[in-house]
């Protein structure tokens, strides 16, 4: 009896047949098969082997006749012809191919398979050879779940041979939940006859690392379709497995490492990261100042012994014995250690360190204090990972392995320097980041104002909160100027960016703006200067380069937008005679006036451009300031946030300006309570000023005619003035002053002239007069007759000065009150006896 699994190919026969049904291929073997040779049959129509008896005239094409005319492919018996006449039943595979580039023409290629003999020993020997040397894991299991067959691949991927293993279920051989599930399913397969699919990770003993097995479990029927027995077939994917672990945490280093400015965090990171499938244990340590030569960027020499400050650690337990080191332990290993190695070779170091007293580990008996404080003969895998950025060693990573984990491979290492660099360029970002805003801190903080100064015009409180860590320091600036006839400037300011520059221009402003305001600029016109100057130095940053304090240019490569100096400013003047305040502003928030009710409202003031525009005109307003009303100013990042615009930032502020409070600085508080946003994304300045009036008493006005007799009168009404505030001790000084100032109004001036007295915290002497000259001090020759005035002038007060008015000018001078009187000197001892004598 002839079975099918008794035969074997003998040899295949081929003929190729174009798209007009012509022979255009014919092989030795399919002359073999029907007898034709190639020069009879090729250019033949392969109708002629055809075994039907078909006239030509009934035969149109070939693909009319043929059964697999319009398939790609088809298989089938087909009755040919031989050559010397007999049919012959052929078996036929046809395969259609088109021509490249196109759709419409083809040829079919013909093959045919002609059986040999072969005995079933041969099978049954093939088939075992197939079971026990394929690639694959296969074992099969009967109908109680328990082992009956196993190949080699299966033996060695359990780790045990089939006679330890036949008789057990699968989650007998390797407890482990992956297998366990798995022995389940074989029992559903037995049960319901579906095949099933699973992948499996799992280790076993003296293996190392997990591995990962696709398994596919198939029932064993027989005859009558009953399962009897389950086929158990894995790949071992442990490599994939591990090449998708390592580009997932690939990918989890890089969304997860460098999300804050802060080294220890970022440090941490890499550790919480690499313990999540590289290591068991990291430890993440760098260099202290010293070990280190040369500057940010450039190649570093380490010198041993290294000195390293621990950043962070993880672990897979829940503590880490291996490294028992807390944040900004300081470390020394020596030269032999791998830390040190690592550090000067600038290469991964690998270690197997067996313990204590371990000959593969010097550095472990030199040093009894490492890091990794190993228990007695245990053992640890270590990789010690530079970390470097931008050129420079900024320290290294540690990661280990136990005594049962495999060692680190090339693979491992790649993964770890790469992680590894992403953390440095993080922690080097942070470590420039702290220098930095440290430094523009620092200059911030110097450049503000470190307490306001002594003055009755207006009682003020301020709060000044730098941006948060993220946003970087900003240039939003305050003041508080004292000016002349006891009135007193306000000044807020903002300058666009962040960072040392943006520091080092609200320095450059603060300074103009005080400046100008000692020159007693009108508030327009003061920012009219304030403007050229902005203008002025985003001329210089677009040239090339920048201004830094201490006259050091900076490379305009080093700026994060060259030529992009702005700011936004509001210059207020408030007179506490007239209780006026004049104010003008760039670009700036509009100010609140609290009113002795507690009504509030944003002060109506002109629209003036942000400076550096240039060529703009600014206009000031002048508004009455009751006794007990609040004037607050601010910058622009209390009111605006991401969290709500400038307008519902403005309502939120007028609300908690009504709120009733004790004092200014619990107005600040409140303020900032209501407002403040978790993380500031911008400088907070605000300041709020309680303006006071001076006392009519406090103030004493005469208008002096344009005649030299007039000076006299003068000193008199001083003298009785004087009298009246107790102030006799000034009386000379006062007496020589008023003289010198009035004369010089009636000699060189144009009236009216007006001469004012004000009791303040000092002694104000006031001349005002229609002319806009301004005098200036110089030094008389021993022989002129005039020219000491000023001097002496200048040489008895605490200051004195010339503002401009619309109508003249108005020269001041300002004396301390008794028990404050500077000694006059030896020179102004011998002017005075000259003048008196």
């Amino acid at each position: 009896m002839k079975h099918e699994h008794d035969t074997v190919v003998g040899y295949t026969a081929s003929a190729v047949i174009d798209g007009r049904g012509t022979v255009t291929g014919w092989s030795a073997e399919a002359q073999m098969l029907l007898g034709y040779t190639t020069a009879e049959i090729v250019g033949q129509s392969a109708a002629r082997l055809l075994a039907h008896d078909l006239s030509e005239s009934t035969l149109r094409s070939l693909a009319d006749r043929v059964p697999w005319a319009d398939q790609p492919r088809w298989h089938g018996t087909v009755q040919l012809r031989h050559r010397d006449g007999h049919s012959v039943a052929v078996r036929l595979l046809v395969h259609r191919r088109r021509f490249f580039g196109s759709q419409e023409e083809s040829e079919w290629l013909v093959v045919s398979p002609v059986a040999g003999k072969v005995s079933p020993q041969d099978d049954a020997e093939l088939l075992e050879r197939a079971f026990a040397q394929q690639p694959c894991g296969v074992a099969i299991y009967d109908s109680d779940r328990r082992m009956r067959l196993a190949n080699v691949v299966m033996e060695r991927g359990l780790g045990l041979t089939l006679p330890e293993m036949r008789g057990l279920r699968v989650s007998e051989i390797v407890p482990h939940p992956d297998l366990e599930a798995t022995d389940k399913a074989i029992g559903e397969v037995l049960e319901t006859g579906r095949p099933q699919h699973r992948e499996n990770v799992f280790s076993t003993p003296g293996q190392g690392r997990h591995q990962a097995w696709a398994v596919s479990l198939a029932p064993l029927q027989d005859a009558d379709g009953e399962v009897h027995a389950v086929c158990l077939s894995g790949h071992d994917e442990t490599q994939q497995h591990w090449a998708r672990r390592r580009l997932q945490l690939l990918n989890e280093a890089s969304a997860s490492i460098g999300r804050t400015l802060d080294m220890v965090r970022t440090a941490q990171e890499l550790a919480d990261v690499a313990v999540r499938g590289l290591a068991d244990f990291v430890g993440v340590d760098i260099l202290t100042s010293g070990d280190v030569d040369g500057e940010p960027g450039s190649p570093s020499r380490t010198v041993t012994p290294v000195v390293l400050r621990h950043l962070a650690h993880a672990s897979i337990t829940e503590t880490c014995p291996e490294i028992p080191l807390t944040v900004d332990d300081l470390r020394t290993y020596p030269e032999a250690s791998p830390q040190a190695e690592c550090l000067g070779t600038r290469r991964t170091v690998l270690r197997l360190v067996t313990g204590p007293d371990s000959t593969s580990g010097p550095w472990a008996n030199q040093d009894q204090d490492t890091a990794v404080h190993a228990a007695p003969r245990a053992e640890f895998h270590l990789m010690v990972v530079p970390m470097r950025a931008r050129g420079e060693t900024l320290g290294v990573a540690l990661f280990g392995r136990r005594r049962l984990q495999e060692a680190f491979d090339p693979d491992d290492g790649l993964l770890a320097e790469e992680i590894t660099a992403r953390a440095a360029l993080c922690i080097d970002n942070a470590r420039r980041y702290t220098r930095e805003r440290s430094t523009a801190l620092t200059l911030q903080r110097s450049l503000l104002p470190r307490w306001l100064p002594r003055q009755s015009a207006v009682e003020a409180a301020f709060r000044y909160l730098p941006a948060g860590a993220r946003a970087g320091v900003g240039g939003d600036w305050f003041d508080v100027i004292p000016l002349s006839g006891a009135r007193v400037a306000l000044v807020v300011g903002d300058v666009v960016g962040h960072g040392i520059q943006a520091s080092a221009t609200m320095g450059c402003l603060r300074t103009a703006v005080r400046t100008l305001a000692d020159v007693d600029l009108p508030p327009d016109e003061l920012l009219t200067h304030l403007d050229d100057l902005v203008t002025h130095l985003a001329d210089e940053a677009a040239d090339g380069g920048t201004y830094t304090p201490g006259g050091a240019a900076t490379d305009i490569a080093d700026t994060p937008a060259a030529g992009d100096v702005g700011a936004t400013c509001l210059y207020a003047v408030y007179d506490p005679v007239s209780r006026r305040c004049t104010l003008a502003r760039a670009g700036h928030p509009l100010p609140f006036m609290v009113t002795p009710e507690g009504s509030v409202d944003l002060l109506d003031l002109p629209a003036g451009p942000p400076l550096g525009l240039g060529g703009l005109p600014f206009e000031s307003a002048e508004v009455e300031l009751d006794e007990g009303s609040l004037l607050v100013l601010y910058t622009d990042g209390l009111v605006e946030s991401r969290d709500h615009d400038i307008d519902q930032g403005l309502g939120m502020l007028r609300q908690a300006l009504t709120r009733p409070v004790r004092s200014l600085d619990e107005a600040c508080d409140t303020v900032l309570e209501a407002l403040l946003p978790d993380r500031p994304q911008d400088d907070i300045a605000l300041l709020i000023a309680r303006p006071n009036a001076l006392d009519a008493g406090q103030v004493a006005t005469w208008d002096i005619p344009a005649d030299p007799v007039a000076v006299g009168q003068a000193r008199k009404n001083v003298s009785a003035q004087l009298g009246e505030w107790e102030l006799e001790e000034v009386l000379f000084t006062t007496e020589l002053v008023v003289s010198e100032l009035v004369t010089n109004a009636i000699r060189y001036a144009e009236p009216p002239i007006q001469l004012r007295l004000i009791h303040d915290r000092t002694l104000i002497c006031e001349v005002s007069d229609a002319s806009n000259t301004a005098p200036h001090l110089r030094r008389a020759r021993v022989f002129d007759e005039g020219g000491r005035g000023l001097l002496l002038v200048a040489q008895l007060t605490h200051g004195w000065g010339t503002r401009q008015s619309s109508t003249g000018k108005t020269i001041w001078a300002e004396q301390a009150l008794p028990n404050a009187v500077p000694d006059p000197g030896p020179f102004i001892t011998d002017e005075l006896e000259r003048l008196v004598s």
